[in-house]
């Protein structure tokens, strides 16, 4: 028979262990929406005195958004983090023309995201990124569409669910 105490002693130490944050609650805490990473972060290692990340998907990952803008994401991105910036960012790639360029920055300020590519920094609005993109799709999968516009429909009562 197990005695109370080794009981009560597993149980908290499975709770504690299942109490980790999440990748995408992690980027929450540094005040960055969960789209920034799409879906599929296995997981991840953050040194809090550093702010140096480590976050590894289930493979390799590319998508469109929006039509025009193609993401490619490594299987292992790495970078540093603090209150608003992501840094010396590795493994996320924007194709911009015929080439693929780095992302090597973002940094939230107000309502937007900048996106820096060392010589060019594109700006986008912070509501495209409540949602992580999915492997393939990025927004475009049915179920991440429609959830996109329910969160758009509550922010902004203006726009319609048609």
């Amino acid at each position: 028979m197990t005695s109370p105490v080794i009981f009560l002693l597993l149980l908290t130490v499975a709770l504690t262990v299942s109490a980790s944050p999440t990748a995408y609650e992690a980027l929450r805490t540094y005040n960055f929406p969960v789209g920034i990473l799409p879906k599929g972060v296995i997981s991840y290692e953050l040194d809090e005195s550093s702010g140096h990340f480590r976050a590894d998907l289930n493979g390799s990952c590319s998508f469109s958004l929006e039509g025009s803008y193609q993401l490619s994401y490594k299987s292992t991105i790495t970078g540093r983090i603090s209150e608003n910036k992501l840094t010396d960012l590795r493994g996320i790639s924007v194709k911009v023309l015929f080439f693929w360029v780095n992302i090597l920055e973002v940094v939230r300020k107000h309502d937007d995201l900048d996106f820096s590519v060392g010589v060019a920094t594109a700006s986008f609005p912070l509501d495209n990124f409540f949602v992580s993109p999915q492997c393939g799709c990025g927004l475009d999968c049915d179920e991440l569409r429609i959830r996109k516009l329910k969160l758009n429909t509550k922010n902004n009562p203006t726009l319609s669910s048609a």
